[in-house]
């Protein structure tokens, strides 16, 4: 007859047996399975409701930078900024569907935001700080200004020069269009031998005070709630050609200048997404394939952006056009080590690809570390693919000799419909033809690199932030009086981070739904394998123990 040891080692090694498939085979498929069912967003599910509202909002962190000597700028000292804040804003995020694919697996929607000021978070801070700031519209409305009268010369002087190769003579003309295509001179320079130009400049130079309130330098001093939401008012009753500049400005449809009720104009950075979305998204809902929920599939009914440069073959599409990954507020599940995944950003137009860093733990809950790499506005230029970045459309500034600007600064102009220029805080890795010109600045890779802690089987984020800063260069205009002792300089602005932690109550939540339920199948795993292996074992001593001594006991014959 079998010894009942042996059977009791036989069932151990069937526990351990089903402790192992468990753990590393019917565990796992459950659980994906579970994750799976979680993601997808189908109407009506708990996935859809913290689709529709995020279960808590966004923190929204402005860190300005005050002009210390504004008065010793306006003769060309180089600028000296120091940074003030974190003002600090609860973001919250509705979105409004407009509906599912037929097949479910694409959702379309527009999403309102809203702000609201903490005051705890941003103490000592208030919103009623006054700061000395870059009087940043009225140096963009010179900058474009400036552009739009150099293309038009542009243009006019390909134009003619095409008559000019058509008709014999006039060599003198044809030569000085040649100088001016050549040189790529600004309106400005231009204007100085061309009478028609250079009383348009008069006119504008002389209206400067009656559109922009009487400026004495090119900062304006103001609050913070006024610069970055309400609006610094400017164009406040102007009389003829000042109503004539004011109504221009009013029609080129700038996203932040809006319209006050006694007809000024004001400019806030924030002030137009403090309220209800424009932007129409259709991503991926999951269903089918889980690896793509969330990713965006477009962006007002078009597939690409159309606001980088495109490739030289007809309708094919640069890759800086291209729209790729999710809008930060989640991302796709089953991330693995080394692997890299992208985020989009509708406030500066691109796709930011974010790179796996190491291994994390935030208050227990397991997860990955990613952060942008050095491609993301260091690596701009023809020698990396992408000049599709290079839009050269600013006129006497610090760039290469190719258009692209150096290390670390990409150009927004086509994308904000203004000439602003995008860093990381403090020009974190920015050239020095850009660092060298600012007193102030304390780049440090811990405070202000991008980056995102991510559960790793859910794709939750757990916490991180988008960090920029954004920019303007500051420089002299010719027969603008106000700029005329400028030293060309990318002056900051302020920067932003935006990202979340996850707070108590989520993390509650969180571990209570996946991570204890994690935690239990894993002791059932290891306790299934390692007790019937245990149980397997000392059942298989036994036996050989009490074998050995029956031998022991027998009389010897």
């Amino acid at each position: 007859m079998i010894h009942w040891s042996l059977i009791v080692s036989a069932l151990g090694v069937i526990i351990a047996g089903l402790g192992g498939y468990c753990g590393w085979s019917l565990f796992p498929t459950m659980i994906h399975k579970k994750v799976e069912q979680s993601v997808i967003i189908a109407d009506g599910s708990e996935q859809y409701k913290r689709f529709v509202n995020l279960p808590q909002p966004l923190n929204f962190k402005v860190y300005i930078f005050n002009v210390t000597n504004p008065d010793m700028i306006q003769h060309g000292a180089i600028p000296i900024v120091e940074e003030i804040g974190p003002y600090v804003y609860k973001q919250y995020r509705q979105k409004k569907v407009k509906h599912f694919s037929r097949d479910g697996s694409k959702i379309t929607y527009v999403q309102n935001v809203h702000f609201d000021f903490d005051e705890d978070a941003s103490a000592p801070y208030r919103q009623s700080d006054h700061i000395v700031a870059l009087n940043m519209h009225m140096n963009a409305f010179l900058q474009v200004f400036e552009r739009e009268i150099t293309d038009i010369l542009q243009g006019f002087a390909n134009r003619l020069n095409s008559r000019l190769n058509r008709t014999p003579g006039v060599r003198v003309l044809k030569r000085l269009m040649e100088r001016i295509r050549g040189k790529r001179k600004s309106v400005l320079q231009i204007g100085e031998n061309d009478p028609g130009l250079a009383l348009l400049l008069v006119h504008l130079n002389a209206n400067l005070k009656a559109v922009f309130n009487d400026p004495r330098s090119m900062f304006v001093t103001t609050s913070v709630r006024e610069y970055l939401f309400d609006g610094v008012r400017f164009c406040i009753n102007p009389q003829g050609i000042a109503k004539a500049i004011c109504n221009q400005i009013k029609e080129s449809g700038s996203k932040t200048i809006r319209e006050q009720s006694d007809g000024s104009l004001a400019f806030s950075f924030f002030g137009h997404k403090n309220g209800s979305g424009h932007e129409v998204y259709e991503v991926h809902t999951g269903k089918g394939d889980a690896m793509k929920v969330l990713e965006i599939q477009k962006l007002d009914d078009s597939h690409n952006l159309q606001v980088w440069l495109n490739s030289s073959n007809e309708g094919e599409t640069s890759v800086c056009n291209q729209i790729n990954g999710t809008d930060a507020s989640s991302y796709p599940p089953f991330r693995q080590r080394g692997d890299s995944m992208y985020i989009f950003s509708a406030d500066i137009c691109r796709s930011v690809q974010l790179f796996y860093q190491s291994d994390i733990q935030y208050q227990g809950i397991p997860g990955f570390r990613y952060s942008i790499g050095e491609n993301f506005i260091n690596d701009i230029g023809p020698e990396h693919d992408n000049e599709c970045f290079c839009v050269d459309k600013l006129a006497n500034v610090i760039k290469r000799k190719n258009g692209c600007l150096y290390a670390g600064a990409l150009d927004l102009t086509t994308c904000l419909d203004a000439p602003v220029i995008l860093t990381l805080p403090h020009m974190l890795g920015a050239s020095n033809e850009y660092r060298k010109m600012i007193r102030g600045l304390k780049p440090d890779a811990k405070k202000h690199q991008t980056f995102v802690d991510v559960q790793s089987l859910t794709g939750t984020p757990l916490q991180g932030g988008k960090r920029v800063q954004f920019n303007m260069f500051l420089k002299s205009i010719n027969r603008i009086t106000i700029t005329e002792n400028l030293t060309t300089v990318l002056m900051p602005a302020i920067w932003v981070e935006e990202g979340i932690q996850l707070n108590g109550e989520m993390v509650k939540f969180f571990k209570k739904k996946l991570i204890n339920t994690l935690k239990t199948l894993d002791i059932v795993h290891w306790v299934g394998l390692c007790g019937g292996l245990g149980i397997a074992a000392i059942s298989l001593i036994y036996y050989i123990y009490q074998r050995g001594r029956q031998e022991d006991e027998a009389p010897v014959k």
